[in-house]
């Protein structure tokens, strides 16, 4: 995504915090619709990219209904090449799309830059493109504005097809209006005859893209627009070879496939493409090798100095009819030739081993055209050898030697020293001055990046400028402690790694909550409810409560048992327990073995035994009253029959008369509660 410049003389948007959220910093680019700017998400501290509709099109409700459909469209999707959408909305007259902020440029830039790519390229930038579109296509969505200047090429490398603008679901897929939507030069025949988009109008567009990556020109030119939808609409996509010699017959088929004006002879979408091309991913690595045959049918130019009769496969037949006979005496001996008017003899005799022979008018002919072809031949040779020559020297100034093309070496976690000995002995200079970012992966100090990036391919002695590690740059923390797990872990998952969290009961915290979170540095643990700001990508547990330990008193231990198993505890000891108020086989009490508990802590009980037993005293003898007051201080209870003697209404009966028996009697077995009942005499 290239970065315009301007300032806040020329742009009132360039400082304004739209939803109290987002600080504009500058422009990146301009469209018909809306202008795209660098901005500050201040709440999450990071770079986005914030689309703004113009202000003149706020007003038009078809506008801003198709500005929102953009940031549902994309907002639905998520894939590694899709460009993603984070936030939409509307402010007084600002109406936004916060995206991803990409940096690099765009694919039309690399082709103003470049031109044409090499083959190589070429199917790289398109598999990308191909995988992101191929997650929109599966979601029922068709991109319809395809070109160049909405691939985005990264600079780490990552391909991303962005502006869903256009974008709309297949099964409303016909344009409204007179106006065609989508740029002119990547249209496809239907959108130009009949207003219809699917799938496969997005599969014409990508052909015609690949056909410009491969040959650097668009393969439809006019000075009007109708002039080039005509075609589209009436012309057959020639061949990328047709324009540039040595471009792969595999390329030229799959351009043909993808911009036939029949959509259904092209892939139906964008995976039965991308399959078709894993498909050939072994030929792939070699079809791009243009291997130089030795021709089989080449004219071989055989000296003449055989028989003058012999006509050989490169002589003309009108020369081979015009060979004369060669009239010998009677001794063998040929006759004397006779002289040519002017006073110049006949062409002169031609020795071959013991006969000498002279050539005929038409055979010196031929022997002169023989010369002649052989002068031509040495002539051609020469060029040959020449151009040969000159063609290697260029090959070699432009393949391994400094003219040639070079791909940037891996170079991250390395010193600036040693990246400066790579880049050298590759072919390349590193720049004097180098700049540094953060970097969560790469220790601060070494090397995390290069610009260009890596892979990149450049010329020979390229400057590299090295892009060194300042370390993880520090991110503020939002809050945590209080807080549920899952709206912990959903503010701290963009920017750290979260752990695995480590759970324990707490009778004061509720079940799911953060009770506290640590991390770590290079001095040990850091316990994070005590800082403000943390490294980004550094490892974060949160240590979440499991709510408070179930109270199993008076439940039977297969009960005790059960509950505790069910939040994953463990029933641990039993001890026995007399207990006048739990009934025998109910837990008493129960404690927890370990502090803080955790899951497979166990869980110690004491089991009721029920009351205690009591032996039966001896109390025959004593007066009821004091027998009474025995038993009852043992927690008995007293029972007697009043006494009906008229004598007893004269004194007190109760501490004069003895208890004659007990039931039960002495030495029974009795509890806390039970009844005895005390006999007497009257």
């Amino acid at each position: 995504m290239p970065q315009m410049t301007t300032n806040a003389a020329t742009d009132p948007m360039i400082g304004r915090m739209i939803d109290q959220r987002y600080r504009v910093r500058s422009r990146i680019a301009r469209g018909g619709m809306a202008t795209v700017y660098l901005a500050t998400d201040v709440r999450l501290e990071r770079r986005v990219a914030v689309k703004i509709m113009h202000g003149h099109l706020a007003d038009d409700q078809a506008f801003r209904e198709r500005f929102i459909q953009e940031a549902r469209s994309a907002a639905r999707l998520s894939h590694p090449n899709l460009v993603g959408v984070y936030d939409q909305g509307a402010e007084d007259d600002c109406v936004y799309i916060v995206m991803e902020y990409i940096p690099g440029i765009t694919l039309r830039d690399l082709l103003h830059e470049h031109r044409a790519l090499t083959p190589e390229q070429a199917t790289d930038i398109l598999r990308a493109v191909l995988a992101g579109l191929a997650s929109a296509h599966r979601a029922g969505i068709v991109h319809r504005d395809l070109k160049p200047e909405n691939v985005l090429l990264a600079d780490d490398g990552r391909i991303k097809l962005g502006d869903f603008g256009l974008a709309r679901a297949t099964t409303a897929n016909t344009a409204t209006g007179a106006a065609l939507l989508g740029t002119i030069a990547y249209l496809s025949p239907e959108l130009v005859t009949r207003g219809a988009a699917d799938s496969r109008s997005d599969i014409y567009a990508l052909g015609i893209m690949l056909y410009e990556m491969l040959t650097g020109e668009q393969p439809y030119k006019g000075e009007q627009p109708m002039q080039i939808a005509y075609q589209h609409a009436n012309d057959t996509v020639p061949a990328p070879s047709a324009a540039l010699p040595g471009v792969p017959a595999e390329l030229d088929d799959l351009v043909a496939w993808a911009t036939a004006r029949d959509p259904r002879d092209r892939p139906r979408d964008a995976r039965e493409m991308l399959d078709h091309m894993a498909g050939g991913q072994q030929r792939a690595t070699g079809q791009y090798r243009t291997a130089v045959l030795r021709p089989e049918n080449a004219t071989a130019i055989l000296p003449s100095g055989g028989s003058a009769g012999a006509a050989t496969a490169g002589d003309d037949v009108e020369d081979a009819s015009e060979h004369d006979t060669t009239v010998l005496d009677r001794r063998g001996t040929q006759e004397t030739p006779p002289r040519r008017p002017g006073g110049r003899s006949a062409p002169g005799p031609r020795r071959t081993g013991a006969v000498t022979a002279t050539l005929s008018p038409a055979g010196q002919r031929l022997a002169d055209k023989s010369a002649k072809r052989r002068k031509r031949g040495w002539t051609a040779l020469v060029v040959v050898v020449v151009l040969a020559l000159v063609g290697a020297g260029i090959a070699a100034w432009y393949g391994p030697g400094p003219g040639g093309n070079i791909r940037i070496p891996a170079v991250a976690g390395k010193t600036v020293s040693q990246v400066r000995q790579t880049l050298t002995s590759n072919g390349l200079r590193a720049a004097e001055a180098t700049t540094s970012r953060p970097d969560a992966e790469v220790a601060a100090g070494l090397v995390t990046a290069t610009q260009p990036p890596t892979d990149r391919v450049v010329r020979k002695g390229t400057a590299i400028r090295i892009v060194v590690s300042s370390g993880p740059r520090m991110i503020a923390l939002p809050a945590i402690v209080g807080q549920s797990v899952s709206t912990a872990q959903a503010a701290l998952d963009d920017d750290f790694q979260l752990q695995d969290p480590q759970y324990q009961f707490s009778p004061d915290v509720p079940a799911d909550t953060v009770m506290a979170a640590a991390g770590r540095d290079d001095s040990g643990a850091v316990d994070l409810t005590t800082v403000d700001r943390y490294p980004e990508r550094g490892p974060v547990t949160l240590t979440v409560s499991l709510g408070a330990v179930p109270d199993v008193t008076g439940k039977t231990v297969d009960d005790a048992r059960a509950t505790l198993a069910g939040i994953g505890l463990e029933l641990g000891a039993q001890t026995q327990q007399y207990s006048e108020d739990v009934p025998a086989g109910q837990v008493v009490s129960a404690t927890v073995a370990d502090d803080p508990a955790v899951k497979g802590t166990a869980v110690d009980v004491v089991v009721s035994q029920g009351p205690a037993p009591i032996t039966m005293p001896p109390v025959a003898g004593k007066t009821i009253d004091e027998a009474a007051s025995a038993l009852r201080a043992l927690g008995l209870d007293v029972s007697y029959p009043p006494c009906t003697n008229i004598l007893c209404r004269f004194y007190d009966w109760e501490d004069t008369l003895p208890v004659r028996s007990t039931d039960p009697a002495a030495g029974a077995t009795v509890h806390k509660g039970d009844t005895v009942r005390l006999t007497y005499d009257q």
